[in-house]
């Protein structure tokens, strides 16, 4: 059992992480206010979930103007892709 369990990331122990990650992993990318409405969260709490994923290079954002408007778009690496992935197969394995 300890080596299941030793399989999790600890960087998706958090269910908004989890939730960020499983919307990129579904779609090309997902802009700040899609991922926002989405996993209802505030800006802040957002910030600093996307911010922890960036530092550990599992996702990454492109920053761009629509109209006059700045927009944020992030997608996931194909190191996040990987490592998400491990992470649901430990799951797996772990419930089964």
């Amino acid at each position: 059992m300890a080596n299941i369990i030793s399989n999790l990331n600890k960087a998706f122990d958090s269910r908004i992480r989890l939730g960020i990650m499983s919307v990129l992993m579904v779609n090309d990318d997902a802009d700040f206010n899609t991922l926002k409405e989405l996993l209802e969260l505030t800006d802040g709490n957002l910030a600093s979930h996307i911010k922890a994923l960036e530092s550990f290079e599992y996702i990454c954002s492109v920053k761009q103007f629509v109209g006059r408007k700045p927009n944020t778009r992030y997608s996931i690496t194909e190191s996040g892709r990987e490592s998400f992935q491990s992470h649901l197969n430990a799951l797996e394995q772990l419930i089964r």
